[in-house]
């Protein structure tokens, strides 16, 4: 614009007013549109201005500010240029729980039915204008493909177009989104939307949180989880190279809304970029170093200084709770830390079966892991708790960050990425273990999802084999399956929910394209004596990777030359220190083949 200026064009929604207001993802955006045609742009001109329209520097028409002005529509062979902006009123809006009739926290996006985002006072149409947020611009908002949102406490106030908007309102998984077309009158300062709760988890004690999240403020936090109906958020302090992230959040001890609605605790992700990653959660006193072994994660060419089974160690010994984050990247020493006892609980970030398979490794070979759900989200294009973790606390204990840790390492969890998922097995529920005779039996397995996304298939996965499953081809928001399984020797079931055939899941709009599934911890089935199960190949990877740590500390990490360096650990051979763990793994797995009469 010659005689005026703009903003950024932005590309509006490809799909039908119809197909955006349809859809069953309502609340949860829409997939990016990756052209240029149609776009937005806010202009601001003398009516003598030239607005000229370039797309990668090929020029495609220019057209007269005072023209366009006058006839609202100005078209030429390869532009056709309009204003949109009929009208705007200052509107107060108000989304209410329709169960309290109170304001309920939430998160919100406004569109003209022609897809321009109006976004409330003091949030962002675009957030960073569409471009990456590792580390920046993250709190208050959220993008979803096409969609930014705003958290809100359930009021909210700015400009919104005359005529019809189209309000998109979601708040977590257990309320029923809301996507809605409603006129502005001129005049008109209020706008109610309503919206309500399909089920109540905490009603039925379990309590909902996020494992792994990144860089938001404790009150970021705050917000983000209410406007999520998520009840726990574990915000993480961790090393990039020589950025050290929210280490002012750090209080040793939870961070509770004054309004009791949500937890958060800020605690560490340890790093290292061979060895693995590690999340601990619960510390009240930092354990440091954060990361080690130089690369992107500690500082540059810095020596390996720790491992994680260390970590894991000092985190125990605080009483905080070890969890094994993106099962199992990266795969050094998750093996290790298994062996030996040190991990609590396995987390999933994505739907990738590669992550699935190595967890079910472990179960076939007698490790007791909980599973736990989380995002990693460090960017504002993923909502807290996209992933999150579900964990069951008696009647008879009260909800808190305690708690919630304890009852998480006994194991009655489940991962949601959409659906809620149940399962029980003779009746017992999730985390048990079912005791049968010597000779075995029929175990009645029942298990059930519902979703506010449609989901096609629901399956009971026994020793990592499906073993029984039900399909719904064009999706649907409730399954039911009730089976019996016949068991002869110690096993493990779990249930799992997802797209067809479980392995194609539908995506979420997020920056990661999640798919939308969940996946309860095992039940445990014990036939004649206590639990036990074990696997020659699994056992014989495990001590590759435990052998396999060995060499990198030996052969490729970067150590400090002896004598030159006193280490945060006070030992006199350091060498001796970082091998430790991987020795102690090698010795119990090796153990255990000898008790079992397994040459190797």
């Amino acid at each position: 614009v010659d005689r005026g200026i703009s903003t950024y064009a932005y590309p509006l929604s490809d799909r039908s007013e119809e197909s955006y207001m349809d859809s069953p993802f309502k609340g949860w955006g829409e997939k990016q549109n990756q052209k240029n045609s149609a776009s937005y742009v806010e202009i601001s001109a003398a009516s003598s201005a030239t607005v000229t329209v370039k797309s990668h520097g090929d020029l495609l028409g220019q057209v007269n500010w005072g023209e366009l002005e006058q006839k609202g529509q100005v078209s030429n062979d390869r532009v056709k240029a309009e204003i949109i902006d009929r009208g705007r009123n200052w509107v107060h809006t108000t989304v209410i729980d329709d169960d309290t009739g109170k304001p309920i926290p939430c998160r919100i996006h406004f569109r003209s039915v022609k897809g321009v985002p109006y976004a409330p006072h003091g949030y962002h149409s675009h957030v960073n204008s569409d471009m990456g947020t590792w580390h920046i611009d993250n709190g208050g908002d959220v993008r979803l493909g096409q969609s930014s949102y705003a958290y809100i406490d359930g009021t909210c106030q700015g400009w919104l177009p005359r005529g019809e908007v189209i309000v998109d309102v979601a708040r977590g998984f257990e309320y029923e989104p809301l996507r809605v077309k409603m006129r502005v009158e001129p005049g008109q300062r209020n706008l109610e939307l309503r919206i309500k709760r399909w089920c109540d988890m905490k009603a039925d004690r379990y309590f909902s949180g996020d494992t792994h999240v990144h860089f938001l403020s404790t009150q970021g936090a705050h917000t983000e989880a209410q406007g999520e109906d998520l009840d726990v958020v574990n915000l993480l302090l961790s090393q990039w190279g020589h950025l050290f992230s929210n280490t002012e959040e750090f209080i040793g001890h939870p961070s509770v809304a004054h309004n009791g609605k949500s937890i958060v605790y800020a605690t560490q992700e340890n790093r290292q970029h061979v060895l693995g990653h590690l999340t601990l959660l619960g510390l009240k006193h930092p354990v440091d170093p954060w990361c080690s072994g130089g690369s992107n994660e500690a500082e540059h060419g810095g020596n390996l200084e720790t491992t994680l089974s260390h970590w894991a160690d000092a985190c125990h010994d605080q009483g905080g709770t070890v969890i094994l984050p993106h099962i199992p990247n990266p795969n050094c020493e998750p093996a290790t830390l298994i062996a030996t006892g040190r991990v609590d609980a396995v987390e999933y970030l994505t739907h990738a079966i590669y992550g699935h398979n190595e967890y079910y490794r472990y179960l076939n070979c007698g490790y007791k892991l909980p599973l736990v759900g989380g995002t990693d989200k460090m960017t504002s294009d993923v909502p807290v708790g996209l992933y999150r973790t579900y964990v069951y606390i008696p009647d008879n204990e009260e909800f808190n960050y305690d708690n919630w840790c304890k009852y998480l390492r006994a194991g009655n969890t489940f991962l949601s990425g959409g659906p809620i998922i149940r399962l029980t097995a003779d009746g017992q529920p999730i985390g048990s273990t079912v005791d049968l005779p010597g000779n075995g039996g029929m175990v009645e397995i029942e298990a059930s999802c519902d979703s506010i996304f449609p989901i096609h298939t629901l399956e009971i996965v026994k020793n990592g084999q499906v073993a029984a499953s039900t399909e719904e081809g064009k999706g649907a928001k409730a399954l039911q399956l009730k089976t019996k399984l016949h068991v002869d020797r110690h096993s493990w079931i779990i249930a799992r929910c997802g797209g067809p055939r479980y392995v194609q899941p539908t995506l979420h709009n997020d920056g990661w394209r999640r798919g939308i599934i969940a996946h309860t911890s095992p039940i445990y089935i014990a036939v004649g004596e206590a639990w036990w199960m074990f696997d020659s190949e699994t056992a014989n990877y495990m001590l590759t990777l435990a052998e396999g740590g060995l060499s990198y500390i030996r052969k490729t990490a970067r150590h400090y030359s002896s004598g030159s360096v006193t280490h945060h650990h006070g030992e006199t051979d350091h060498q001796a220190f970082l091998e430790r763990p991987f020795m102690e793994a090698i010795e119990t797995i090796h153990k255990r083949m000898h008790e079992l009469g397994i040459s190797h």
